[in-house]
């Protein structure tokens, strides 16, 4: 991965019809260039297995958040390795964090996800194709 930064994606709510005017579904029309270059970097932090992990262990902890020290022995590598990537997820505007005294806690955008599943999802009036 190079070493240039991701651009951040909002943190906060996304208000009413934001998905719709942003990003349509995959399905309902092509992408334009700026909508695929604003997703893209999104995408590419999620294409990697750790990162995926980190997300799913973060989204599906009761309370809402973890702490970096609950996450790191899941994994088979270095603390630093971690923070890398849980920066890139933080980047990306996927996760937020909050320095507590020593420890870092994580916790999920549930607006930015949501946006990914909407663009992602098969318009409704759009029946899925026959196996």
């Amino acid at each position: 991965m190079s070493k240039q930064e991701l651009p951040l994606v909002s943190a906060d709510g996304a208000e009413a019809g934001a998905v719709e005017r942003c990003c349509p579904t995959l399905l309902a029309a092509p992408l334009d260039e700026d909508q695929a270059a604003e997703l893209a970097p999104v995408f590419k932090a999620l294409g990697d297995p750790v990162r995926l992990r980190l997300l799913s262990m973060i989204a599906s902890r009761a309370g809402g958040e973890v702490c970096v020290c609950d996450l790191t022995p899941a994994f088979a590598l270095s603390q630093p390795t971690i923070s890398h990537h849980l920066k890139l997820l933080r980047q990306a505007g996927l996760i937020a964090s909050e320095r507590r005294g020593t420890w870092v806690y994580y916790r999920l955008l549930p607006a930015a996800t949501d946006r990914l599943a909407a663009v992602l999802t098969r318009p409704a009036a759009d029946p899925a194709p026959a196996a």
